[in-house]
């Protein structure tokens, strides 16, 4: 059973680029071989990834730069889809992928004013904004992260070129795709956030805020392709677990809530995912009695701090609510750990809830369950079963499971399970 990392600090303080996360990723652990296979499973035109190392203002970072052929035509939203649809791509991170491009889809469209299947992508969907996109979403799985936060961001200022000429800093598809994040110019009077980074966040942070109290396992540094005289030009992350203190005030955060008595049913699953896009920790559906008798909805919505304002964005084009309402509430949440455990042939990743150090609860991820059901003709719940059983063993083998389980490292590995 091996413990893996649940949570990343996207530290911008010079802003991200789709090369900056992933010279991040690769920096703080992440397996080169693992991403250049991963990348092999887009049917793309021929491309190199070349790795180096570099100094930005005194730091040392992992500069990632693809080497392409002349740029193809532009491809459409409904293209970028079918590619990642297709692809030989773990469903994670296909999801993450797909969840990136269309909020940059959403976000092009709000700028020239037209729907997002009909947003052609010219730098963002060139071949290095797909290996950018699907690369740190590869990274981000093989390093098991679960969770990220973000600081806020540093955007730039100046000028910057698209296809459609000079454009101002931020770029307008950063502005739309950061709506309600916390920016900052940073002090450089150059593009320091791109739209392919701000999609990365956009899609992929819970939370835009302070670095949260946290156990620091490792921290990458992605360089940016210049040299500035005002800052590093890199992208730190931080990875490692969160660490709650007991008997904390918890989290704060907003429950937004719309009631719905004239929107079609069928509709609600696809809302439902693009509040959890927008940063939503969790949406639920509450059948309510409406006036004049009628039967409705409530839609509500959890909100941690810095996503109210995307989700309320989402619930305003959605749905058909003329009004949403929000309650401030507080949240308290176990200490997590994430182990991978293997059975049947396969890996399995296993969440472990703690409290002052104690383990409480033990939750095998239900996707990892699902696949490896697929491919060994076991029912489910036999897998869910056997994973939860082998994470029980592997923290019983190292020891009592007591409020000092926080300071005992990695637990030994569970032997492979035997059928």
């Amino acid at each position: 059973m091996t413990t893996t990392t649940a949570f990343a600090y996207f530290d911008c303080f010079a802003g991200i680029a789709g090369d900056m996360a992933l010279g991040a990723l690769l920096d703080a652990g992440g397996d080169l071989g693992a991403l250049r296979a991963g990348l092999r499973g887009l049917d793309l035109d021929p491309f190199e990834l070349e790795v180096s190392t570099v100094e930005r203002g005194g730091i040392g970072a992992t500069r990632v730069e693809v080497r392409t052929g002349p740029p193809g035509a532009a491809r459409a939203w409904r293209d970028v889809r079918a590619l990642l649809g297709a692809a030989a791509l773990p469903e994670p991170v296909r999801a993450r992928a797909l969840a990136t491009f269309e909020r940059l889809a959403e976000a092009e469209g709000r700028v020239h004013r037209v729907p997002p299947d009909e947003v052609h992508f010219h730098e963002v969907g060139a071949v290095d904004a797909l290996v950018d996109v699907v690369g740190t979403a590869l990274l981000l799985h093989d390093l098991g992260v679960t969770e990220i936060w973000s600081s806020p961001v540093a955007t730039g200022g100046g000028r910057t070129r698209g296809a459609h000429g000079p454009l101002p800093v931020p770029a307008p598809a950063v502005l739309e795709l950061l709506r309600g994040v916390p920016l900052h110019a940073g002090g450089a009077p150059v593009e320091l956030t791109t739209p392919t980074g701000a999609a990365i966040l956009a899609a992929g942070v819970a939370r835009f805020a302070g670095l949260p109290p946290l156990r620091v396992a490792r921290v990458g540094y992605g360089a940016g392709g210049r040299q500035l005289d005002e800052l590093p030009n890199v992208l730190r992350v931080i990875l490692g677990e969160r660490v709650r203190e007991e008997g904390s005030g918890g989290d704060g955060g907003l429950v937004l809530e719309a009631n719905l008595d004239d929107m079609l049913p069928e509709l609600l699953p696809w809302v439902m995912e693009r509040l959890f896009a927008a940063g939503a920790a969790d949406v639920w559906l509450t059948p309510v009695q409406m006036k004049k008798g009628r039967p409705g909805i409530t839609l509500s919505a959890l909100c941690p701090p810095g996503t109210d304002a995307a989700v309320r964005a989402v619930l305003w084009r959605e749905t058909s609510t003329l009004g949403v309402r929000g309650t401030p509430v507080r949240k308290w949440m176990l200490e997590r750990r994430l182990v991978e455990v293997e059975l049947l042939g396969g890996k399995v990743r296993v969440k472990l809830g703690l409290e002052g150090g104690r383990v409480v609860n033990v939750a095998p991820e239900f996707a990892d369950c699902t696949r490896l059901a697929d491919q060994s003709g076991r029912p489910l719940k036999e897998v869910m079963a056997r994973a939860q059983a082998a994470a029980l063993a592997g923290l019983d083998a190292a020891g009592p499971r007591g409020p000092a389980e926080a300071d005992l490292g990695e637990p030994p590995a569970v032997p492979p399970d035997p059928t």
